[in-house]
């Protein structure tokens, strides 16, 4: 069930988003040769408790497996997901930051990836086609359109370049949980909902070097490409309203 929210509780998901989006300023210098992984992901726990926030990924998921880290550090091959460790960075990496806040009961939800030290053409490439296709989704993410407008903004900027679209994870609601409908694919296939104002939704494309496919870890949480070709990761949370789109984590 999509859940619309008023114009208060929009305040409430701005100012969580505001929180990350300053947050993400101060974390991507950060991300330096040498520097593991972990220590980030340290760096961003105790940042959010400073703010008076809590870590939205922190502890989510099952029971069984929670995720256990505030910050998921992507790498290279790694699409999503990727756990804080020892590992460190190293120049010449493609590495994806994905958070989340909960401020009072309100969540936020950001992604971006930096290029660290000198990277390859392909990299960087794949790096500004990406931030492209966020962008080319953002423009289709207005009152009245439908959810796979999105996607297919999405879909045929990437593919155009012969990038592979990760299909079986992608963007979602937001605001009173980390996840909720609707589900916002970069792929234009499924249920297709349109957006009233009220809606938040997280839009996050998740693009390939190579193939679309994606395998996942024994870790039960990192997903690479079934290529081991490198991957890029970009979100921003958005809240729709009639006359306008605000992008809350700009």
């Amino acid at each position: 069930m999509i859940r619309l929210k008023n114009a208060e509780q929009i305040a409430g998901i701005r100012e969580s988003c505001k929180m990350l989006s300053t947050m993400f300023k101060e974390l991507t210098p950060l991300v330096v040769p040498g520097i593991e992984t972990i220590e980030l992901d340290q760096w961003v726990q105790n940042w959010i408790k400073k703010a008076g926030g809590k870590p939205a990924f922190l502890h989510y998921g099952d029971d069984e497996n929670p995720f256990p880290a505030a910050l998921c550090v992507s790498i290279n091959e790694e699409v999503i997901h990727g756990i804080p460790s020892k590992r460190k960075i190293l120049s010449g990496d493609l590495v994806s930051l994905d958070c989340g806040i909960n401020l009072g009961g309100y969540f936020s939800d950001m992604a971006v990836t930096v290029e660290v030290g000198q990277v390859s053409e392909d990299a960087k490439q794949l790096n500004r086609v990406t931030k492209e296709c966020l962008d080319k989704a953002l423009e289709q993410a207005v009152y009245g359109n439908r959810v796979l407008q999105i996607a297919r903004a999405v879909y045929n900027h990437a593919t155009s370049h012969g990038y592979g679209v990760v299909h079986q994870y992608c963007g979602h609601g937001l605001g009173f949980s980390p996840h909720e409908d609707p589900q916002v694919p970069n792929n234009p296939r499924g249920p297709n909902p349109r957006m009233m104002e009220g809606l938040v939704i997280a839009i996050e494309p998740m693009i390939n070097l190579g193939t679309a496919e994606v395998d996942v870890l024994d870790d039960g949480w990192t997903v690479v490409t079934a290529d081991r070709k490198i991957s890029c990761h970009w979100e921003h949370t958005v809240a729709i309203f009639q006359d306008h789109t605000e992008i809350l984590t700009l």
